[in-house]
């Protein structure tokens, strides 16, 4: 594999690091680029060992300037306590940073891959989710910010491909967890984690029984590669997550017995448009890319319940 100059916005993020790491130990050149709104500098100071390793402070929506091969736009927050803190900013974020990343990449004629959410589908009426479905999303509700600029991004990507020919690929990321998650990102995994730790009450919003699919970090990281280095042509969108599904419940459980902590289960609101049920159907994953999950759920809590005691002792 010949090393590349590449270009990962948000890269001091939870994902966006474990990117730039996964990146650099391939041998390629990563310029991170992050405005640290919710990436931490801490993510990716061990990374400045790498010869090949830059940090920028800069926020997508203004124009940027790099000579890169590639480009993978991992900038918005993506966690609702945080895209709900500023909407018009995350909307900007989304739609104003896609445009932007799209005319450099453009100017480049470089390879660009957009990080898009599951979100997309909104609470979805079907199950598992397909890349064909087109979403039950509320436009204007509490997290529309989120939904809908991710959305308009996605529209956004295509029509440049349509009108210029330009290398994108698009995936859909559902949950994901791990090592160099932000604590106070309201994320149910972080969240039962810290609070499980602290002695704290564990939150579950509704009922509990809705249900979410896990993907550990790693896993995630290995198929955005792969999904970069398919032949032109191919955009997706591609779903990717682990397809192993589980009741809020469950997962609190498995995080009190991982954790052996002696936090109560309390039971709270269900936010608006919050989703009931969510998996991604990863076939086209699997025929594209050769990808599927690794990491059980139990084996990457574990890791990511000892990063947690370490950032928190």
């Amino acid at each position: 594999m010949s090393a590349k100059r590449i270009l990962v916005t948000g890269g001091a993020g939870f994902i966006g690091s474990h990117l730039c790491k996964k990146l650099l130990e391939q041998g390629h050149e990563v310029i991170c680029l992050d405005n640290y709104f919710t990436g931490s500098k801490a993510n990716v100071t061990g990374l400045l060992n790498y010869p090949g390793f830059e940090i920028v402070r800069q926020d997508v929506t203004l124009p940027m300037q790099f000579e890169v091969d590639e480009i993978y736009n991992l900038a918005c927050p993506a966690s609702p306590v945080h895209y709900q803190h500023n909407p018009i900013k995350t909307i900007k974020t989304s739609v104003l940073g896609a445009i932007n990343i799209l005319e450099l990449a453009s100017y480049l004629r470089a390879k660009v891959l957009h990080t898009s959410t599951s979100e997309v589908y909104g609470d979805p009426c079907i199950h598992p989710q397909t890349e064909e479905y087109w979403g039950n999303v509320n436009p204007i509700g509490r997290r529309s910010c989120y939904d809908e600029s991710k959305r308009c991004a996605e529209t956004v990507f295509f029509d440049t491909y349509r009108q210029s020919g330009l290398h994108i690929k698009v995936i859909r990321i559902f949950n994901t967890y791990g090592p160099n998650m932000h604590p106070n990102d309201g994320r149910v995994v972080s969240n039962f984690i810290v609070q499980a730790l602290r002695g704290e009450d564990i939150t579950i919003y509704g009922d509990g029984k809705q249900t979410r699919s896990f993907c550990y970090v790693d896993d995630l990281i290995d198929a955005m590669v792969a999904m970069m280095n398919t032949e032109q042509g191919f955009t997706g969108p591609v779903n990717l997550g682990n397809p192993a599904e589980f009741t809020i419940l469950e997962l609190a459980e498995k995080v009190l017995s991982l954790t052996g902590s002696g936090s109560k289960l309390t039971f709270w609101s269900l936010p608006q448009d919050d989703p009931k049920q969510r998996r991604p159907d990863t076939t086209l994953a699997k025929s594209k890319l050769g990808w599927e999950p690794r990491i059980g759920l139990e084996d990457g809590l574990k890791q990511t319940i000892a990063y947690f005691r370490r950032i928190l002792a």
